[in-house]
């Protein structure tokens, strides 16, 4: 069995992963340095170094973790009854509104600036977004599926263009809450979209 810091090291990732989401969400980015992180976290900055080499770094370890939640949830969706419309039920779930998700999208879009600006920073989001479109054209492809229906264009395009119409929806919303409420636009438009670039198999 795992002891010292063998053990010790998941649980101290772990609380600078939080740490790191609470200090970006309130001071930016680029307001925010490691030692700012590391006394959030009640960690020196050597804590720090022995699990990221970079604050980039542990952006993207956030981006990751993020992600994994977003499809747990997704995954975790009960089929519709057969009346339904499983992807009126999928853009519901996964466009809840939610405070953590507003914090991290202001975290997300001042990185996304950030490496439009720096092509090293740019190359590695890209990985992690590819990873999540992966996914997400994956999730696309197996509702087809369910539904006895074949996407009439590409998965990975499709997959882009639900995620596009999500973070410009929030941008939106964020922006104008009262008058657009987070997740209305996309869960009154997607649904059709998805149904117009798919195609009965049955």
């Amino acid at each position: 069995m795992p002891r010292g810091p063998t053990q010790r090291r998941p649980r101290t990732r772990a609380r600078l992963l939080e740490a790191a989401f609470a200090v970006f969400a309130d001071r930016g980015f680029h307001g925010t340095s490691i030692e700012d992180i590391c006394n959030h976290a009640g960690f020196t900055r050597g804590a720090f170094y022995s699990n990221f080499t970079t604050k980039d770094e542990l952006f993207l370890a956030l981006f990751d973790a993020h992600t994994e939640r977003v499809l747990e949830r997704l995954r975790a969706i009960d089929p519709p009854e057969s009346d339904g419309d499983v992807f009126a039920n999928v853009i519901s779930a996964a466009t809840q509104p939610s405070d953590d998700e507003r914090r991290w999208y202001l975290i997300t879009t001042e990185f996304t600036l950030y490496a439009i600006r720096n092509p090293d920073a740019a190359r590695a989001l890209a990985v992690h977004e590819n990873r999540l479109r992966e996914a997400v054209a994956k999730l696309l492809g197996d509702l087809c599926t369910e539904l006895g229906v074949e996407p009439s264009t590409d998965l990975d395009d499709l997959a882009r263009l639900v995620i596009a119409v999500i973070e410009g929806a929030r941008a939106q919303s964020y922006v104008q809450p009262d008058e657009l409420p987070p997740g209305r636009l996309e869960r009154t438009f997607l649904p059709p979209i998805l149904h117009a670039f798919t195609r009965s198999v049955r």
